[in-house]
């Protein structure tokens, strides 16, 4: 017997169609003069996810960058405020992020999330919407005993307490990444110790270019080799 739930998803699958627009993801990279891509932090609570990807993005738009945070807390005041923090809700909530995260990488954005995102299968799943090189991992490594002192919004004690279900760390499980493409240890590194090395990360990678206005001024003033023209 075919359930109501089948039905929909008939629906949805045979009528609707794909619509290709003149105005491509690469025309939206050169007009903006980056790569877009989909920087994920994840970590623990506490671990400083949201304040190094704030400090990033605020260096990235002096760099004349275009990016956008989406952040775990305010994704969660409106897009998936239906969304509690069981697994399976977990889950959907990241799933819905990566979605959301696709349209900005189309839109030629470098997209800045901070998610505790604990499962692995969830962030390999939102890596394989993309492609390779749109989504950069960063780990925000931080020990539980030191993100529990810092304990900014006291969610660990209320959690110790059992006042809060399901927190990562606490009652409820948190897989490391296994090959993340940068890992900072925030208990290590201070805020701007932190946002260089991604910086690096993204100038080596090609993402952005640093040095643009400089070289573009050295150019104009002939400081640089000119190329000879035939």
């Amino acid at each position: 017997m075919i359930q109501k739930g089948d039905i929909m998803s008939v629906i949805k699958s045979s009528n609707v169609v794909w619509h290709n627009t003149e105005i491509t993801k690469e025309k939206r990279n050169y007009l903006n003069k980056q790569r877009s891509a989909i920087i994920w932090f994840t970590g623990l609570s506490g671990s400083g996810k949201s304040t190094v990807a704030n400090a990033l993005e605020h260096r990235l738009h002096q760099l004349n960058a275009r990016t956008y945070i989406l952040d775990g807390d305010n994704v969660r005041h409106g897009l998936n405020n239906d969304l509690g923090f069981g697994d399976e809700d977990r889950k959907e909530n990241i799933r819905r992020i990566g979605e959301v995260s696709t349209l900005f990488i189309d839109a030629g954005v470098m997209v800045l999330t901070s998610f505790i995102s604990p499962f692995q299968e969830d962030r390999d799943s939102v890596r394989k919407t993309v492609n390779e090189t749109e989504f950069v991992e960063i780990y925000i490594k931080c020990p539980l005993e030191v993100c529990e002192q810092r304990d900014v919004k006291g969610l660990y004690a209320k959690a110790r307490k059992g006042e809060i279900k399901h927190f990562t760390g606490i009652d409820s499980a948190y897989e490391e990444p296994e090959n993340p493409e940068i890992e900072i240890d925030t208990s290590k590194l201070t805020i701007d110790e932190s946002v260089d090395r991604i910086i690096k990360y993204l100038e080596d990678h090609s993402y952005i270019e640093v040095n643009r206005r400089k070289r573009l001024s050295k150019a104009l003033f002939g400081l640089l080799p000119q190329t000879e023209s035939v």
